[in-house]
């Protein structure tokens, strides 16, 4: 026989379950309403041709926003850019881009701008997606290629959105700047990375303050570890730019640190090439947040609890406690 006190209990379990529930969708509904409908909001995307660029693209696609996907390679029929022509979307517009060119640049937005006055639209938005990087301790690595980093990561990132701020302040839309983890903290090997990662979280700050007036949002996004599912980083290319890094050493450098120790870090890069997330919704997500939301964040940190415990510790902890938890960075 159960006892009353037992049956209350029961109820009350079943009752706090029906609560639960009925939160949990109170609180889907009112995520979906906070949004603003994405159908034929007009956005440009840089960097298209693999990683997060490619999934942005099909992603905004699929949302029905009319998307401007900026390959670099589409003029020499790159992968990226033929896998999205394949998708013969009418409201999917793949167009040539280099942002390290003004010219290019330039012109890549006079045919933007053809097609949004045909299709009577407005540009709601940029995604300063174009990236590059590599890695290397700073005494290996040659100077040109900190300033090629820094031609895509921080010059080619103004210059795409000094093209789009008139239009976005007509139509008082979103930037979303692709940041990084190592935008928020230093890490050993990653130098020509992080200092561009750093710079894209200044140059977000600096343009949130000055386009608040005009009713145009800025957000950084600042994923967490997704190499396994971007293919930043391949085999060939950690060997290509292990390669560059050892024929133009000194000699000098060479003998300090020695061939061992050099192929030793190169081997752990190696080992990252299959690490982080494979998945990279979350990333998605948040870029749905930053581009359609009515009130969006100025940041945005998709990743697992462990970097974004991490991420939070660098920023806010003092080094010395710091570097005690995380021995990796020494």
């Amino acid at each position: 026989m159960v006892s009353p006190a037992s049956v209350s209990n029961v109820q009350k379990r079943e009752q706090a379950k029906v609560m639960e529930k009925r939160g949990q969708k109170r609180i889907r509904f009112s995520a979906m309403d906070s949004l603003l409908p994405a159908q034929g909001k007009a956005i440009l995307i840089s960097g298209c041709d693999s990683g997060f660029g490619l999934g942005f693209a099909k992603h905004l696609t699929d949302k029905g926003c009319e998307v401007f996907a900026g390959c670099l390679m589409k003029d020499k029929n790159g992968e990226g850019s033929e896998e999205l022509l394949s998708l013969k979307k009418p409201n999917l517009h793949v167009i040539q881009l280099d942002v390290t060119s003004s010219e290019q640049t330039s012109k890549s937005m006079k045919e933007i701008e053809g097609i949004l006055n045909a299709k009577k639209l407005n540009l709601w938005g940029v995604v300063n997606n174009a990236g590059i990087g590599t890695y290397g301790e700073v005494e290996w690595i040659p100077i040109n290629v900190y300033e090629k980093i820094a031609s895509v990561n921080i010059w080619g990132m103004i210059r795409l959105t000094q093209a789009c701020l008139p239009h976005l302040r007509r139509s008082k839309g979103r930037v979303v700047n692709v940041s990084s983890m190592l935008g928020r903290m230093g890490y050993p090997m990653r130098s020509p990375y992080c200092i561009t990662k750093f710079a894209v979280e200044a140059f977000s700050d600096c343009l949130r303050y000055e386009m608040k007036p005009w009713g145009v949002h800025v957000a950084a996004m600042e994923p967490g570890n997704y190499i396994a599912g971007t293919n930043i980083f391949t085999p060939e290319s950690v060997d290509a730019a292990a390669g560059v890094m050892w024929n133009n050493m000194s000699e000098a450098v060479r003998k300090d640190y020695g061939k061992e120790y050099f192929d030793s870090r190169v081997k752990k890069m190696h080992s990252y090439i299959t690490g982080g997330v494979p998945d990279f919704r979350p990333v998605l997500n948040a870029l749905d947040d930053a581009l359609f939301s009515k009130n969006p964040r100025p940041r945005y940190l998709p990743a697992n609890l462990y970097y974004t415990l991490r991420v939070l510790a660098a920023t806010h902890l003092p080094e010395s406690i710091y570097e005690r938890f995380y021995k990796d960075i020494q």
